[in-house]
Order: C-alpha cells, then sequence, then structure tokens
C-alpha cells in the first residue's frame, strides 16, 4: 500500500516541492493599472488626457470645472502639509494625484477617515463615507403582540 502512494507522486510535483523548500517561488504581485495606464503614467497626464478615461458621470462633472470650494479641498489633500485631510467635500472626484493620501470625509454626524487608493480613482469622496448605519432589530418590545413576540427557532 505504502509503495503505491509514493508512486502517484510526480516529478513535476516533486521539483514543486523542492523549489518551495528553497524559497524560489514566490508570490505574484499584480501592478495596478487604470484602462491600461499605470499609476505613474496617469500622475503625468493632464486632465484634458485623463477626462476620456473616467466614468461618464465624473467626465461631465470635471469638464464643466471645479467649483471654488472642491479647487481648495483638491489642493489641500495634494498639497499633504497634514497627515489627515479633513473635509466636508463629499462631491470632490478622486484622482490620481490623491492616492495615497488619507482623508477623512463627512457623513453628516462624523468624520469617516480612510486612505485614497489607486482602485478608488473616478469615484466620489463621499462614497466611502457612508451616510446611512445598517438597522439592526432587537427582539420585541414592551406592548407587542403576541403573533409579533413569536420568533422562530431558526
Amino acid at each position: 500500500m505504502a509503495s503505491r502512494r509514493k508512486s502517484r507522486s510526480t516529478a513535476k510535483a516533486a521539483r514543486r516541492r523542492r523549489r518551495k523548500a528553497q524559497k524560489l517561488v514566490l508570490a505574484r504581485e499584480k501592478e495596478f493599472s487604470y484602462m491600461g495606464h499605470t499609476l505613474d503614467e496617469l500622475r503625468t497626464m493632464s486632465l484634458e488626457e485623463l477626462l476620456p478615461l473616467l466614468p461618464a458621470r465624473a467626465r461631465r462633472s470635471l469638464k464643466r470645472g471645479m467649483n471654488e470650494e472642491q479647487m481648495k479641498a483638491f489642493e489641500k489633500i495634494v498639497k499633504g502639509t497634514k497627515p489627515v485631510v479633513r473635509t466636508h467635500r463629499r462631491d470632490l472626484i478622486i484622482l490620481p494625484q490623491m492616492v495615497g493620501r488619507r482623508v477623512a470625509v463627512h457623513n453628516g454626524k462624523e468624520f469617516v477617515e480612510f486612505e485614497i487608493k489607486p482602485e478608488m480613482i473616478g469615484h466620489y469622496l463621499g462614497e466611502f463615507a457612508l451616510t446611512r448605519k445598517e438597522v439592526k432589530h432587537s427582539g420585541p418590545g414592551v406592548g407587542a403582540t403576541r403573533s409579533s413576540k413569536f420568533v422562530p427557532l431558526k
């Protein structure tokens, strides 16, 4: 019986085990690309070159131009003088120059802090600071009817 188990192992599997033991097999890291462009290429592009790559809503919004408050918030984030930039501008579109910065966006009650990642390009800041909480119901309260107090076992 033992000899049969050994014979099932192929030469390829044995080589793989040897390479793993020698630490020659490394995990592959996938490099980020947005519409076929690397992050460095996106950062060097002008806004006019970047616009065709963005989703339609962001493209139309940026085509009209940013207002004063959006420009102030954008410049604050890009300069990065503070470790975390706090803002109420939920309608600001994330551009490649903002990647890697920490931002705290107001959700109506508090500031939600997060780091801007390359995958967020083209989205709005407000999408990452949720304004509604998930409803979590407790058990039936005082005055509940008999039928509403029934809780199934499953």
